[in-house]
């Protein structure tokens, strides 16, 4: 009779993964703090490790920028293109070297190694050098027999990085346990603060007092997430790899101007970006979208200024993906709800009612999308991702639009301009 091989999860997260993204590109700041901004340089979303002593996270940036140039912190505007790409080509050279992957954010990853032969320590090391000399990004790797448990040791990877070379492996018991009695339960994954203040009532403090915790206790008093967060630093596994998320019902692009529009020009430009992004990810995940709202609104904070908000659902005359069309549509709704005499702050571009091709069935007269359209489509999105992303677009979208939100400090699109290529010399 055979056993089952044990369970086996990795974690693999970027370190600072916006802040390595920057340093990717500019070595000469190699050793110096770094601070990433969140939409029109707001408020400081992301820190290098080195940069944490002199700025918490959220602090607005107006605020701490004086402090910032004193300590010798370098900001950047946030640069998601940037960062959407090198995430994506992390993921592809973990993806080469394990057996079944789970993207779960931007920066990190579940890998599960169940019934990988060889010494999973070595391999992890191997995983990381792998990715660091392909991307130029460094991760931390933790090992472990469950998921909640390989998140902890990812924790404890970059906590005592000097002794552990960024690769924590917890399945032996007695390494696990010392891990557990040294981090706090707010520590743990899923463990929140309000989480952390409730289970400190019950005298537990570290991650070790939760996994000795009776579990039903822990289900009659809060939930089973955390009677299962238990469960898996006691080393039960309860939580498996997602299966790949299906396609999004709905997709949305919205974004906050640089400055208040008051003319109809600009707010029709804005609108129509967002239509082709929005257009993009609809290609990208091979559905068709049969209605759309567009919205715009005034800011709604400020007492001084008069406020307005106006939306309208467009059906469109067929299941579509074609850029042109929506664009057309979006632009007369746009006129529709566009009233003057106010200050605009923000327009949202909502995608609804979406299928897939095949998937749905309509009236025999009714009209489809015709074939030719689809073909465009397909150039347009094979040119943009070999020459970057506006290469093509609808003649109503600006190259460098005067609404766009503030990025006074934002890096180059090193990977995805081909006019923005990092050049040496």
């Amino acid at each position: 009779m055979t056993t089952s091989p044990e369970t086996v999860f990795a974690l693999i997260d970027c370190n600072s993964f916006y802040a390595s993204c920057e340093r990717v590109f500019r070595p000469d700041l190699l050793r110096t703090p770094i601070v990433v901004l969140s939409n029109n340089d707001g408020c400081v979303i992301a820190r290098s490790a080195d940069a944490k002593p002199f700025v918490k996270m959220g602090e607005p940036y107006f605020l701490v920028k004086d402090t910032l140039r004193k300590h010798g912190v370098v900001a950047f505007s946030s640069n998601y293109a940037l960062y959407g790409d090198m995430s994506q080509r992390v993921m592809t050279v973990i993806e080469s070297m394990v057996p079944s992957l789970e993207i779960y954010s931007i920066d990190e990853a579940f890998a599960e190694l169940t019934g990988v032969p060889g010494d999973l320590d070595r391999l992890g090391r191997n995983l990381r050098a792998q990715v660091l000399r392909s991307t130029g990004i460094p991760v931390g790797i933790g090992i472990a027999g469950t998921k909640t448990l390989a998140k902890l040791a990812n924790h404890a990877a970059k906590r005592w990085q000097t002794q552990s070379g960024g690769v924590v492996d917890l399945r032996d018991p007695v390494k696990r346990d010392w891990v557990l009695k040294k981090c706090e339960v707010s520590d743990v994954w899923g463990i929140g603060r309000r989480m952390t203040a409730h289970l400190r009532e019950m005298n537990i403090l570290t991650a070790w007092d939760l996994s000795r915790a009776d579990p039903w206790t822990l289900r009659k008093t809060f939930s089973v997430v955390i009677e299962k967060t238990a469960r898996e630093l006691a080393g039960t596994p309860c939580l498996e790899l997602d299966e790949p998320d299906p396609p999004k019902q709905e997709i949305c692009c919205s974004r906050m101007f640089g400055t208040r529009l008051a003319e109809l020009a600009p707010i029709s430009e804005a609108v129509a970006t967002y239509v082709m992004r929005a257009s993009e990810k609809l290609r990208a995940q091979g559905s068709l979208c049969r209605r759309m709202r567009v919205s715009i609104r005034t800011g709604m904070f400020n007492p001084d200024e008069a406020k307005y908000a106006k939306g309208v659902v467009v059906r469109l005359p067929y299941p579509t993906d074609d850029v042109r069309l929506l664009t057309r549509m979006a632009l007369e709704a746009t006129t529709q709800v566009y009233r003057p005499g106010f200050r605009y702050s923000k327009a949202e571009v909502l995608l609804l009612d979406l299928c897939q091709r095949g998937e749905y069935t309509d009236d025999l007269f009714a009209a489809s999308q015709p074939l030719k359209d689809e073909r465009v489509m397909q150039v347009l999105d094979c040119i943009n991702g070999r020459w970057g992303r506006g290469t093509l677009r609808p003649a109503a979208v600006p190259a460098q639009p005067e609404w766009a939100m503030r990025r006074e400090m934002m890096s180059r699109s090193y990977t995805t301009q081909v006019a923005e290529l990092w050049r040496l010399g």
